[in-house]
C-alpha cells in the first residue's frame, strides 16, 4: 500500500530532472524527463517507505540520519537540490499543503521562545562542542553568511569582507559605544573594537560561546574595550550608539518579531544606526522545516521580508537601508560542507556516525535551499532619524569615503 501512496506522489512530484530509486524489494523507478540533475536513492526497508508517505519531510532527513534512506555523500547535494527544485516546481500532495498551511497559523504557538526557553534552544545547537565549530568554520568563527565581493575569496577573506561591509554601514568613530546581539564567538565585536575604536557590549544566551569570546577578548587584549554578558536581548537597559546583530534574529521566533524591533527602538541613541543580518525569505511566510526545528534549530524561524517590515513599521524606526544579499550563502555553505567532510577523522572521534550523517543532512539541505528556493540575507540598517546614514550608498563602495567615517550626509 504504501508504496504505491509514495510512487504516486513522485511521479506527480518530479517534473524536472530524474530520481532512480530502488525500493526495498530490489525493484528500480525512474521518476522524471531527465535533462536536469539526476539523483539516485535507495530505500533500505518498508519503514521508510510509509514514513516518507506520511511525512515526507521529517522522514526524508531522519531516514537518511538512521541509514534507511541511503545516499552516497558527494551525491547527496544533487538530491536535495533536486527535490527542492522540484517542490517548487511541481505538485505535492493536497494533504502536505494543508498541513503546511496549518503550520503556518500556528508559529506563534511553536515559536512561543519566552527568555528560559530561548536559552534552552541556543544550548542544544552552540553549546555542543566549540572543536566541532573549528573543523569547519573560519579561524574568526564566523557562523553565518560571508560577502562574495569576488567568487576567488577564500573563506576567511569573504568573511572579513562581511565583516567590513557591517562595519562601513554603523559609521563608527572611535570610543562610540556599541551593543551586539547574538555575539557568537566574539569575531565581529573584536573587530568593531581592534580596528574602529568601538566600546562594544556583546550579549549572548551561549555558556560556551560566551567563555571563547572573552578568552578571545584577553588574549587580544582587548578586554577594556569589549564586554561579553550571559543576557537576553530583552533584559538589556542602556541606549546604545550603535547595534549589530549578526545572524541572531533567526532564533528571536515570529512571535517576537514586534517584541525584538521595539526593544531596537528604545535602546538605540537618537543618532544611532543598527544594523541586522538575517536570513530571510524574499517570498510569502513559510513554516519552519520540522526536521531543522527538532534537530538543529528549536524555536527557529526564518522570516519573510513582509514579517520584518510590518515589525520595523510598527517599532517607529526607519528602515534606513535594505540590502537583500543573493547568492552568498550558497557558496558559505559549501565551503563549509567541504571543511567539514575533511574533517571526518576529527568530527567522527567525537560523535557518532548518527551526529556525522544528521550534520551532512543540514548543510547540503541548507545549501540546496539557498540556491534553489527564494531565499537569501536581509541588511536592515535601521535608524531613528532620517540623516543619520547618507543618503545614497556610495560610502559603502569609494576608498575615499572609509568605513570609519561618523559624518553623515546633511
Amino acid at each position: 500500500m504504501w508504496k504505491t501512496v509514495l510512487d504516486k506522489m513522485l511521479r506527480k512530484l518530479i517534473v524536472v530532472g530524474r530520481i532512480r530509486v530502488t525500493w526495498p524489494d530490489g525493484e528500480l523507478r525512474s521518476y522524471g524527463p531527465g535533462g536536469s540533475l539526476e539523483a539516485e536513492v535507495r530505500l533500505a526497508d518498508d519503514s521508510i517507505v510509509k514514513d516518507l508517505a506520511k511525512r515526507p519531510v521529517m522522514a526524508l532527513g531522519e531516514g537518511y540520519m538512521d541509514g534507511r534512506l541511503v545516499v552516497a555523500p558527494e551525491a547527496l547535494y544533487d538530491f536535495l537540490a533536486l527535490l527542492i527544485r522540484n517542490q517548487q516546481q511541481g505538485d505535492m500532495p493536497g494533504w502536505f499543503d494543508a498541513v503546511q498551511a496549518l503550520r503556518s497559523w500556528t508559529r506563534s504557538i511553536e515559536q512561543r521562545n519566552s527568555p528560559k526557553r530561548s536559552q534552552r534552544n541556543v544550548h542544544h545547537h552552540y553549546d555542543i562542542s566549540d572543536d566541532l565549530y573549528r573543523l569547519f568554520l573560519d579561524a574568526d568563527m564566523q557562523y553565518s553568511c560571508a560577502y562574495w565581493a569576488h567568487p576567488e575569496m577564500t573563506l576567511e577573506q569573504a568573511q572579513a569582507a562581511k565583516k567590513q561591509h557591517i562595519a562601513r554601514k554603523l559609521r563608527i568613530t572611535p570610543g562610540m559605544s556599541v551593543l551586539d546581539i547574538g555575539c557568537g564567538w566574539g569575531g565581529m565585536a573584536l573587530t568593531l573594537a581592534r580596528d574602529y575604536g568601538a566600546k562594544v557590549t556583546g550579549v549572548t544566551l551561549s555558556e560556551n560561546q560566551l567563555a571563547t569570546a572573552r578568552a578571545r577578548a584577553k588574549a587580544a587584549g582587548l578586554e577594556d574595550s569589549v564586554n561579553f554578558v550571559l543576557r537576553d536581548y530583552r533584559k538589556v537597559e542602556r541606549t546604545y550608539d550603535r547595534i549589530v546583530s549578526v545572524g541572531m534574529l533567526e532564533h528571536v521566533g515570529y512571535p517576537q518579531l514586534d517584541v525584538y524591533f521595539a526593544k531596537l527602538h528604545d535602546i538605540l541613541a537618537p543618532d544611532g544606526i543598527a544594523l541586522i543580518h538575517t536570513i530571510g525569505h524574499v517570498s510569502e511566510p513559510r513554516p519552519t522545516s520540522k526536521w531543522l526545528d527538532k534537530y538543529i534549530f528549536p524555536g527557529g524561524y526564518v522570516p519573510s521580508l513582509s514579517e520584518v517590515s510590518a515589525s520595523i513599521e510598527k517599532s517607529g524606526l526607519w528602515a534606513a537601508d535594505v540590502e537583500v544579499l543573493r547568492g552568498h550563502y550558497g557558496p558559505t555553505l559549501h565551503h563549509w560542507r567541504q571543511r567539514f567532510e575533511a574533517a571526518l577523522p576529527q568530527v567522527r572521534a567525537m560523535y557518532d556516525e548518527t551526529f556525522v550523517r544528521m550534520w551532512r543532512f543540514y548543510l547540503v539541505a541548507c545549501e540546496a535551499s539557498f540556491e534553489e528556493m527564494f531565499q537569501g540575507v536581509f541588511h536592515l540598517q535601521l535608524s531613528h532619524r532620517q540623516y543619520a546614514v547618507p543618503t545614497t550608498r556610495d560610502y559603502l563602495y569609494h576608498d575615499d569615503a572609509p568605513a570609519r567615517l561618523g559624518h553623515a550626509a546633511q
